[in-house]
């Protein structure tokens, strides 16, 4: 069970598309979470899109992404919220990537790059209104 905050992926290279074991929310669940997507290495002419799932049971997924980031070429660091108040069923987190490279050189992507959650002050506003 993940304690926010925490990294739901940690930072590293990649060199394919792929997706992160599933990360329960816990007392998280429910929350407006803060997610920040780090990309710390990248080389020209490619493109890196990542999305965030969930589930109720960490077995079966959401048909559509509960968050996706807009497509990234270049370093950097991106944060978005994800409101989950609406989603009390979301217990479990993954995230999927997905890489393009094209032009010439090595045909391989290379990114790398971390997903890091927080609880968003939202939350605590939330509370501390209600």
């Amino acid at each position: 069970m993940a304690t926010l905050p925490c990294f739901l992926v940690e930072d590293e290279v990649r060199r394919e598309d792929g997706e992160s074991a599933a990360v329960e929310l816990g007392a998280a669940a429910g929350s407006t979470l803060l997610i920040t997507l780090g990309i710390t290495r990248i080389i020209e002419q490619e493109s890196l899109d990542v999305s965030l799932w969930g589930s109720a049971d960490g077995a079966e997924w959401s048909a559509q992404p509960l968050l996706r980031f807009p497509q990234k070429f270049y370093c950097g660091t991106y944060s978005m919220l994800l409101d989950l108040s609406e989603k009390p069923e979301v217990k479990f987190l993954r995230i999927q990537w997905k890489m393009n490279r094209w032009g010439r050189g090595e045909p391989k992507p290379l990114f790398s790059f971390y997903l890091f959650a927080e609880k968003s002050a939202v939350t605590a506003l939330k509370a501390a209104n209600s």
